[in-house]
Protein backbone atom coordinates (compact mmCIF):
# COMPACT_ATOMS: atom_id res chain seq x y z
CA UNK A 1 0.00 0.00 0.00
CA UNK A 2 1.20 3.50 -0.85
CA UNK A 3 0.47 6.70 1.01
CA UNK A 4 0.80 10.25 -0.23
CA UNK A 5 2.93 12.39 2.08
CA UNK A 6 3.90 16.04 1.84
CA UNK A 7 7.62 16.64 2.32
CA UNK A 8 8.79 20.25 2.64
CA UNK A 9 12.21 21.86 2.85
CA UNK A 10 11.76 25.42 4.06
CA UNK A 11 13.80 28.49 3.16
CA UNK A 12 17.05 27.02 1.86
CA UNK A 13 19.38 30.05 1.88
CA UNK A 14 21.39 30.38 -1.33
CA UNK A 15 23.61 33.18 -2.59
CA UNK A 16 23.00 33.60 -6.33
CA UNK A 17 23.18 36.03 -9.24
CA UNK A 18 19.67 36.25 -10.70
CA UNK A 19 18.05 39.33 -12.18
CA UNK A 20 17.59 41.40 -15.33
CA UNK A 21 19.85 44.26 -14.22
CA UNK A 22 23.65 44.03 -14.67
CA UNK A 23 24.18 45.05 -11.02
CA UNK A 24 22.13 42.07 -9.82
CA UNK A 25 24.30 39.72 -11.86
CA UNK A 26 27.54 41.35 -10.68
CA UNK A 27 26.77 41.71 -6.98
CA UNK A 28 24.32 38.87 -6.45
CA UNK A 29 22.25 38.45 -3.34
CA UNK A 30 20.55 36.12 -0.91
CA UNK A 31 17.63 33.98 -2.01
CA UNK A 32 15.43 31.59 -0.04
CA UNK A 33 13.95 28.52 -1.71
CA UNK A 34 11.09 26.48 -0.27
CA UNK A 35 10.14 23.15 -1.82
CA UNK A 36 6.98 21.24 -1.00
CA UNK A 37 6.51 17.85 -2.64
CA UNK A 38 3.66 15.38 -2.65
CA UNK A 39 5.33 11.99 -2.55
CA UNK A 40 3.95 8.48 -3.03
CA UNK A 41 5.52 6.66 -0.12
CA UNK A 42 5.91 2.87 -0.15
CA UNK A 43 4.99 0.87 2.94
CA UNK A 44 8.70 0.06 3.41
CA UNK A 45 9.23 3.68 4.46
CA UNK A 46 6.41 4.14 6.93
CA UNK A 47 6.32 0.55 8.22
CA UNK A 48 9.97 -0.45 8.13
CA UNK A 49 11.57 2.98 8.59
CA UNK A 50 13.52 2.74 5.31
CA UNK A 51 14.56 5.69 3.16
CA UNK A 52 14.28 3.63 -0.04
CA UNK A 53 10.49 3.83 0.03
CA UNK A 54 10.24 7.62 -0.06
CA UNK A 55 11.92 10.73 -1.48
CA UNK A 56 15.23 11.82 0.04
CA UNK A 57 14.86 15.52 0.74
CA UNK A 58 18.64 15.98 0.66
CA UNK A 59 18.28 15.43 -3.12
CA UNK A 60 15.87 18.37 -3.21
CA UNK A 61 18.57 20.51 -1.61
CA UNK A 62 21.23 19.32 -4.06
CA UNK A 63 18.99 20.04 -7.05
CA UNK A 64 18.17 23.48 -5.65
CA UNK A 65 21.83 24.40 -5.13
CA UNK A 66 22.75 23.19 -8.62
CA UNK A 67 19.97 25.11 -10.40
CA UNK A 68 20.38 28.27 -8.30
CA UNK A 69 24.06 28.38 -9.37
CA UNK A 70 22.99 29.00 -12.99
CA UNK A 71 22.24 32.75 -13.40
CA UNK A 72 18.84 33.62 -14.88
CA UNK A 73 17.02 36.84 -15.69
CA UNK A 74 13.78 35.60 -14.15
CA UNK A 75 12.99 33.70 -10.97
CA UNK A 76 10.23 31.99 -12.93
CA UNK A 77 12.93 30.33 -15.05
CA UNK A 78 14.90 29.10 -12.03
CA UNK A 79 11.77 27.82 -10.25
CA UNK A 80 10.67 25.91 -13.37
CA UNK A 81 14.11 24.32 -13.74
CA UNK A 82 14.11 23.22 -10.10
CA UNK A 83 10.58 21.79 -10.36
CA UNK A 84 11.35 19.90 -13.59
CA UNK A 85 14.59 18.49 -12.18
CA UNK A 86 12.90 17.25 -8.98
CA UNK A 87 10.22 15.46 -11.00
CA UNK A 88 12.83 13.98 -13.34
CA UNK A 89 15.27 12.84 -10.64
CA UNK A 90 12.83 11.81 -7.89
CA UNK A 91 10.29 9.34 -9.36
CA UNK A 92 8.17 9.11 -6.20
CA UNK A 93 7.33 12.84 -6.35
CA UNK A 94 3.94 13.38 -7.97
CA UNK A 95 3.66 17.14 -7.44
CA UNK A 96 6.23 19.80 -6.56
CA UNK A 97 5.83 23.38 -5.44
CA UNK A 98 8.85 25.70 -5.57
CA UNK A 99 8.87 29.19 -4.04
CA UNK A 100 11.89 31.48 -4.50
CA UNK A 101 12.22 34.62 -2.39
CA UNK A 102 14.64 37.38 -3.38
CA UNK A 103 15.84 39.66 -0.59
CA UNK A 104 16.10 43.40 -1.18
CA UNK A 105 15.07 43.56 -4.85
CA UNK A 106 16.03 46.79 -6.68
CA UNK A 107 12.57 48.40 -6.61
CA UNK A 108 13.42 51.86 -5.30
CA UNK A 109 11.30 51.27 -2.18
CA UNK A 110 11.88 49.54 1.13
CA UNK A 111 10.79 45.94 0.57
CA UNK A 112 11.80 42.77 2.39
CA UNK A 113 11.61 40.77 -0.78
CA UNK A 114 9.68 39.36 -3.69
CA UNK A 115 8.57 35.77 -4.25
CA UNK A 116 7.78 33.60 -7.23
CA UNK A 117 5.99 30.30 -6.73
CA UNK A 118 5.45 27.53 -9.28
CA UNK A 119 3.65 24.18 -9.06
CA UNK A 120 4.26 21.29 -11.38
CA UNK A 121 2.62 17.87 -11.53
CA UNK A 122 3.93 14.68 -13.04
Amino acid sequence: MKRVVEIAVNRIKVYARHGCHPQERMVGGDFYVTLSALVEVESSAWKDDRLEGTADYSRFVGITKREMAVPSNLLENVAARIASAVLEECPSVVKISVAIEKENPPLGVLCQGVCVKIEQTR
